[in-house]
């Protein structure tokens, strides 16, 4: 660390659309793209990164607002940074979409202290495990029977992973015969031994939801809508499942909460009431920060984010054995954007105007690492 009291001396964001590998959709919901939203925070010498998957109009609030009130401030104090950052969005609305933005600039903040102190964030924050449970995540219900065999076997075969979701609730709930088909066809492939989740994204009715979770399952998210708390009360109830839920109120994700900061409160709510926290996708990101929660209960390994996060990070880590290995070598959350080389930018990757992206406006050593991979099969 060079001096005494680093300062952020600068945040910046960069915008990139990722073409999914096929159409996906779950059952209320179909997409054809990604959207990653890169922070970094420069100060003592270090850069540090954050992101979160969320539209590019975040852009200009981390590098304008968000920017405005962290610059100058000492680098070391995250937790004042987050609430100047809080404090500067009141108008525009705290909750939902510009959580996201704060999220990856609060992420890069930790992971620049990280740098500047030599130590991976679990340490900072206290570490409680050295491996952090996963679960294979994808699914999609456009997967036709091949491919989600494929998928499956990638899962609980190759990688051992001990527990594997999928997608149901197909067109909010009106085929549930092929939801009934697909998770046997799923426990088919996984075998006995494998836990079977489903996920059916506010798919369900409260009645129909329940008549779902008497299927092979072990694990139903969000069987009905997250918004309908009695609802999910009232299943929780009557199955056997446990029922998750929080993705869509962004308490079960740091990309979307508010950050490293303000997961960790959501935690610490949920510990005081004798409850688990699953988080939710970017698992690279979470990997840090979930080996120093004590009731954590696994993270989602999650198909789209891990295809991203591997093509553009250096450090994403492997998930053999149904686990993440934070790496304790590494500062911070032990990620770096992949180095830039000569080759050029493919037409697919494309800017969040719909223009092909030329390099202007991203940041070229991940524009470059993904022309590198781009057309190779996806690895999650």
């Amino acid at each position: 660390m060079t001096g005494q009291d680093p300062r952020i001396e600068e945040l910046t964001a960069a915008v990139y659309e990722i073409p999914t590998d096929q159409p996906e959709a779950d059952g209320t919901l179909a997409w054809s793209k990604t959207t990653m939203v890169i922070a970094e925070a420069v100060g003592g010498g270090h850069r540090g990164l954050g992101y979160t998957y969320v539209p590019g109009a975040c852009q200009p609030l981390i590098s304008g607002v968000l920017a405005g009130e962290v610059t100058g401030r000492p680098a070391l104090d995250v937790a004042g940074s987050w609430q100047a950052m809080v404090r500067a969005v009141r108008n525009l609305g705290r909750p939902g979409l510009v959580s996201c933005p704060i999220s990856a600039a609060d992420t890069a903040l930790w992971d620049l202290k990280g740098k500047l102190l030599g130590l991976p964030v679990c340490r900072l924050l206290g570490a409680v495990r050295d491996e952090v449970p996963v679960y294979g995540s994808g699914g999609f219900i456009t997967h036709d029977s091949a491919t989600a065999r494929a998928q499956l076997e990638l899962w609980a075969g190759q990688w051992a992973i001990p527990r594997v979701k999928i997608k149901i609730g197909e067109s909010r709930g009106h085929r549930r015969a092929r939801d009934l088909e697909r998770i046997a066809f799923a426990r088919e492939v996984i075998g006995p031994d494998v836990e079977l989740y489903v996920d059916a994204n506010g798919g369900y009715g409260r009645k129909q939801a329940v008549r779902m979770a008497g299927a092979d399952v072990t694990w139903l998210e969000e069987p009905v809508s997250s918004d309908d708390l009695d609802g999910l009360r009232e299943v929780r109830n009557q199955v056997a499942a446990d029922v998750a839920a929080g993705e869509y109120t962004g308490t079960t994700c740091a990309t979307s909460s508010g950050g490293i900061t303000e997961w960790l409160r959501a935690a610490a709510v949920a510990a005081a009431h004798g409850l688990q926290v699953s988080g939710h996708c970017a698992p690279n990101l979470h990997a840090q920060v979930a080996a120093a929660v004590p009731n954590l209960r696994h993270l989602e390994y999650f198909h789209d984010h891990v295809r991203i996060e591997g093509r553009l990070l250096d450090g994403a880590l492997d998930p053999s054995g149904g686990v993440l290995r934070p790496d304790q070598g590494r500062p911070g959350l032990g990620l770096e954007l992949k180095a830039v080389d000569a080759e050029p930018v493919p037409d697919r990757l494309m800017t969040r105007e719909g223009t092909p992206d030329t390099g202007v406006g991203s940041h070229p050593r991940a524009a470059s690492a993904l022309a590198r991979s781009a057309g190779a099969a996806a690895t999650g």
